[in-house]
């Protein structure tokens, strides 16, 4: 089913929008590290570093509880619950913003190269070649990123689905 399908259907709901900072909990970490390294090899994720390498997702809840707490346990299950095709905005270092969809589920990336950027929770997107100009970012999504913040979260304000898949379909098409 296309995303317009999805959009115009009664029965179905839109996949959804999310604000992914992509910025570790570790300040140890470079602003912007995470977004760079998620762009350039089609992620999206959250942080959340673990001693061993989780087989499920029901071991790295776990062990993320374990290790951050159950707050960021939470945040985790969350990202893993959000449905392929749903849309997510991050922004860069330079302060630009990206538009990519969620095309897989969730892994674990155990390589040196997530850990040192803390973005070892992740899930395949497809991710739009360049940023977004900023006239055509919906205002529910500027919103989102101007309140600051390092949670992946829902962009729940109205419109800011339809506005959002008007961007990609006009960059990507449906």
């Amino acid at each position: 089913m296309s995303a317009a399908e999805v959009r115009a259907g009664d029965d179905v709901e839109a996949p959804g929008v999310y604000r992914a900072p992509m910025r570790s909990r570790d300040d140890g970490v470079a602003d912007g590290a995470a977004v760079e390294r998620a762009l350039a090899i089609g992620v999206c994720g959250v942080g959340g570093r673990l001693d061993g390498v989780p087989h499920s997702i029901a071991d790295a809840l776990a062990a993320v509880d374990a290790a951050h707490g159950e707050r960021m346990a939470r945040r985790l299950e969350r990202f893993v619950g959000v449905p392929e095709g749903a849309y997510v905005w991050t922004r860069d270092a330079d302060g630009l913003l990206w538009l990519g969809r969620i095309a897989g589920p969730w892994r674990y990336d155990a390589s040196d190269e997530a850990r040192d950027v803390d973005l070892v929770h992740v899930r395949d997107c497809g991710w739009l070649d360049s940023p977004v100009d900023p006239s055509t970012v919906p205002p529910g999504v500027q919103e989102s990123f101007a309140r600051g913040g390092r949670n992946w979260q829902s962009i729940t304000r109205a419109v800011a689905d339809r506005l959002t898949a008007a961007v990609w379909d006009s960059r990507r098409g449906p």
